[in-house]
């Protein structure tokens, strides 16, 4: 989004320097996330990542003599009958995990008033998973999206991969500005067989995937996150301006000190929000709401403790 403020241009998209564009500081830059994330994952997410979501379903491990308080349901009746005597299948958590992060690399994200720009925050965020995952020994893969699939790392385990994941977060350049979530959805249906955990992190401006989100929810562990910034929930009082979408390209003269056409702005990002609750809460999903200048682990951790 651009703004043209009585005459005087203002970017407030403009990106900080492309670190893609330079491998020292793109090396550089996925050191620091590195040293960030592995230090908010051991210090805030010991335990709380792990406990908060189910493994991937029970497995067998041995039968024993029936006792006082065994669940009935898991007698064992042809080793009950064989041995005249009651016996009880033993079942454990399957504790391994598969972790797929769906992250929107779509124009709108590089959009960003106060605290960082949506893209970075993203970006943070979806490395702080990663290597919440890697070291807790589960796979993470990644759905690179806008309006179709912009690149797919497939799961797995350790350290090096997390931070191919992460050089990825930071360097890779998107060939389309649009948006599809129902696309990124669907690839993730499509390519994920096992019960996995799914974050679509977005800012969610787009509609029409209640369906697809739907499927994968009966079937997987799914938790949007919808990113946004204070400008996209409130118009500044700030005279006449042209705004500029950064996806369609299409532009719009506005008067800010109006009060009708401020709440009319504000009124359709409420409208958008409570859309895309409506999407998650009818999938059985979790969704999360984080501002640019929010902190972000805070809530995660939060997250992440109420589901213990």
């Amino acid at each position: 989004m651009i703004f043209f403020k009585k005459g005087k241009v203002e970017d407030v998209t403009t990106p900080i320097k492309d670190v893609s564009t330079d491998s020292a500081a793109l090396l550089k830059k996925v050191r620091e996330l590195e040293i960030k994330s592995k230090k908010i994952t051991t210090h805030l997410f010991t335990g709380e990542y792990h406990s908060a979501f189910k493994g991937k379903g029970m497995s067998f491990r041995e039968v024993r003599e029936y006792s006082a308080g065994d669940d009935v349901r898991f007698i064992d009746w042809n080793v009950s009958a064989r041995f005249n005597t009651p016996f009880s299948k033993l079942f454990e958590e399957e504790r391994e995990l598969t972790l797929m992060l769906m992250v929107d690399t779509s124009t709108s994200n590089l959009f960003g008033t106060i605290g960082k720009r949506k893209k970075d925050l993203i970006t943070e965020m979806a490395a702080v998973l990663a290597f919440s995952a890697v070291s807790n020994n589960d796979k993470v893969g990644v759905i690179f999206f806008s309006d179709k699939i912009e690149k797919y790392i497939p799961p797995k385990k350790g350290r090096p991969h997390a931070l191919y994941i992460v050089r990825e977060l930071l360097g890779l350049k998107p060939t389309s500005v649009g948006t599809d979530i129902d696309e990124a959805i669907k690839y993730f249906n499509n390519t994920t067989r096992q019960k996995s955990i799914g974050f679509i992190i977005s800012d969610f401006l787009a509609t029409g995937y209640e369906n697809d989100l739907k499927v994968i929810g009966k079937k997987h562990d799914v938790i949007g996150i919808k990113v946004y910034d204070k400008m996209d929930m409130q118009l500044p009082e700030a005279g006449l301006l042209q705004l500029k979408d950064a996806e369609t390209q299409s532009v719009k003269w506005i008067d800010s000190d109006d009060p009708v056409v401020r709440h009319n702005y504000s009124q359709h990002f409420f409208t958008q929000t409570d859309i895309c609750s409506k999407y998650f809460k009818q999938a059985g999903a979790d969704l999360l709401h984080v501002k640019t200048d929010d902190d972000y682990v805070k809530i995660l951790q939060k997250f992440f403790l109420k589901r213990k």
